[in-house]
């Protein structure tokens, strides 16, 4: 039986626009505290005489990091609210970027293994806190928006969250920043998160309640529940559910794509294309690979909302699907514009597995009072694939040359579309009924 989409007063509308306009939009300035090592990756190289391999220990280590914590952190969220939690990974993400930036001037680290070290323990740290924020984004998301909303809400944020990368791919290849020192490509987006924690410890609540509104039933999987938030009711919820099981190996696969493709991009478009990040055929591809992913959320909100009726492994399958064509495209390059054609469409089909499985399926299936759980699982598993997109990568990019690149991940794109086949018709059922 189809749910029936909840009528809001115009006071619950508002509040909650304003709710997610302000976590929204934090997350959009963490993402470009996290998507800014990226810009940074060759000159820091360059500087010190790294190899890929060494610069890929760094995202490996940091991304590993990430995953394992989200785990973790997940059943914390669902203990203290997401409110806090946002505030927790936005202040380290914000003191850690700082410190990234800072190791420059620390003579006494010199320019070798100690700085290398220092670097990767300083990123890792930010990884760390990093991992706090899609888990308190979706938490709080799981208390105001009903399962049969949840799609093209999911889509709203995704567009947000795309926003921080457009910040970031903005901000580094603007002649003025390209020209700064490396470290301000780390500053410039701590001052961006400090700004937006300011903002989300005056203007977030964890529920409509907190807010002075009515109470809210979201109608997902834990809704009529009344069992005290605990470890051992995440696991039977979360950590036990076939579903949720496959989801996250399917993640660990969207995570490598994902990370492999995001990390190293700006390097292949300098390296194997020979582009300098403030020329203009760069700053444009750049630009659509971020409307790309707006579109993509979008499209894939939408798909699952009103065509699949609240179904999110098709529109993830078909997210899988372009992800192959795409990478089969790159690693032949006919061309540098049939190159950039498939990046962006890889965009698009990445934000359509992240926003279904990571931004929904999350708050479906591990339901209001266990989505941070679920969303520290499934994102946990996307960055421990991910991991392996940094050093692994790296190093072949050093053994094998670019050539290897896109076909290194083909694989994995596959296997999440398997994955999806089999959870085609997966849905979420409210307390009292089969998971």
């Amino acid at each position: 039986m189809a749910l029936e989409r909840p009528r809001h007063s115009s006071r619950f509308r508002l509040r909650r626009t304003q709710n997610w306009l302000a976590l929204g939009f934090t997350y959009a300035a963490m993402y470009m505290a996290r998507y800014n090592f990226a810009f940074a990756n060759k000159e820091i190289s360059d500087q010190y005489g790294w190899s890929r391999a060494q610069m890929g220990t760094i995202i490996s280590t940091s991304t590993l990091i990430y995953g394992i914590s989200a785990l973790f952190n997940g059943p914390l969220a669902d203990r203290f609210g997401g409110r806090r939690a946002m505030l927790i990974g936005a202040s380290g993400a914000c003191v850690f970027n700082l410190a990234f930036g800072l190791a420059a001037y620390l003579g006494f680290l010199g320019t070798g293994p100690l700085l290398l070290g220092f670097l990767a323990t300083v990123w890792t740290l930010n990884m760390y806190f990093q991992s706090y924020s899609a888990l308190a984004l979706i938490k709080v998301n799981s208390g105001w928006f009903h399962v049969t909303e949840r799609g093209v809400f999911s889509a709203i944020f995704g567009s947000m969250i795309q926003s921080g990368r457009a910040a970031v791919y903005w901000l580094m290849t603007l002649g003025a920043v390209v020209a700064l020192p490396w470290q301000w490509k780390f500053f410039l987006p701590a001052i961006a998160v400090a700004v937006m924690t300011f903002i989300t410890w005056r203007v977030v609540q964890d529920s409509p309640g907190d807010a002075g509104l009515e109470p809210f039933d979201p109608q997902d999987a834990t809704s009529g529940d009344t069992e005290k938030v605990t470890f051992s009711y995440v696991a039977k919820r979360v950590f036990t559910n076939p579903i949720a099981i496959t989801i996250a190996v399917a993640e660990f696969c969207t995570g490598l794509v994902r990370k492999g493709f995001e990390e190293w991009f700006p390097r292949y478009m300098q390296e194997a294309q020979n582009l300098a990040l403030d020329n203009a055929i760069f700053k444009r591809g750049a630009f659509a690979i971020v409307i790309a992913g707006i579109v993509g959320a979008f499209i894939a909100g939408t798909m699952s909302d009103w065509v699949f009726k609240s179904r999110r492994p098709p529109v993830a399958f078909i997210g899988y699907a372009i992800q192959i064509v795409c990478l089969v495209v790159v690693w032949k390059a006919p061309s540098l514009t049939a190159v950039i054609v498939a990046f962006t469409m890889n965009s698009l089909a990445i934000s359509m597995v992240h926003s279904m499985l990571s931004g929904t399926a999350s708050m479906d299936f591990g339901g209001k009072r266990a989505a941070a759980s679920a969303a520290g699982m499934f994102d946990g598993m996307q960055y421990i694939g991910g991991s392996f997109a940094g050093y692994g990568i790296g190093k072949l990019i050093d053994l094998y040359g670019w050539g290897v690149w896109a076909p290194s991940m083909v694989g994995f794109a596959g296997v999440g579309a398997v994955l999806m086949l089999f959870l085609w018709n997966a849905r979420p059922r409210s307390h009292g009924a089969a998971h």
